[in-house]
């Protein structure tokens, strides 16, 4: 596992912001640290080679540092892989955030990828809700399915507990997919910032 930095800790009176989970089935045997104060440093080895690529674009675009090491049967095909993998990033969002105090936790961030753009609007709202607009122009990159990306945040919406409204639009796959990621990681890092001018829960009900 890489090494974690303090920069959450460092706040007075805020727990540090990090996170391991661990998940153990008959299709994946799952272990991940998150550190959402870190500096884009991921060490991930899911067996799915461009997988790889996009967690470890999410952590660097995010500025998260992410470990995540996973055994999965992917002699069948990346479902439980990618699958598992997000309900264990979303559980450890959500741990790592505990009470949300203090959060921005809207976020509105649109990324393009040479003639691919893909859209993300985020609440930490702590109902999972996801809705996608959009088709991916190949069926898959290198062993991933392109679909599997939509269900992958959707995924993690559900265990993070996220509001997630995404769009999709291009012609390459690979772009599309990857534009898909970096504007998750930016949306996820403007949310889950901390309002300086605020201590308490960001809700008339106070709590998320």
């Amino acid at each position: 596992m890489s090494d974690q930095q303090d920069t959450g800790a460092d706040r007075e009176g805020e727990h540090e912001r990090s996170a391991m989970v661990t998940r153990k089935t008959a299709e994946t045997d799952i272990e991940l640290s998150l550190a959402i104060d870190g500096g884009g440093n991921a060490a991930v080895d899911t067996g799915i080679g461009f997988f790889d690529h996009m967690l470890a674009a999410f952590a660097k675009h995010g500025l998260f540092d992410l470990d995540v090491d996973c055994e999965g049967d992917v002699d069948i095909d990346d479902h439980h892989t990618v699958e598992d993998v997000a309900i264990v990033l979303g559980e450890a969002f959500d741990e790592a955030l505990g009470g949300k105090e203090g959060l921005v936790r809207f976020a509105d961030r649109k990324v393009p990828l040479d003639e691919a753009v893909a859209s993300v609007v985020l609440d930490m709202s702590g109902r999972p809700l996801y809705r996608f607009d959009g088709a991916f122009s190949q069926a898959s990159v290198g062993g991933f399915t392109s679909i599997m990306a939509t269900h992958f945040v959707r995924s993690l919406a559900t265990n993070a507990g996220l509001t997630l409204h995404v769009s999709v639009e291009g012609e390459n796959a690979h772009h599309e997919v990857e534009a898909l990621f970096k504007a998750l990681a930016r949306a996820l890092d403007d949310a889950t910032q901390v309002d300086d001018r605020r201590s308490d829960t960001p809700s008339t009900k106070g709590e998320l």
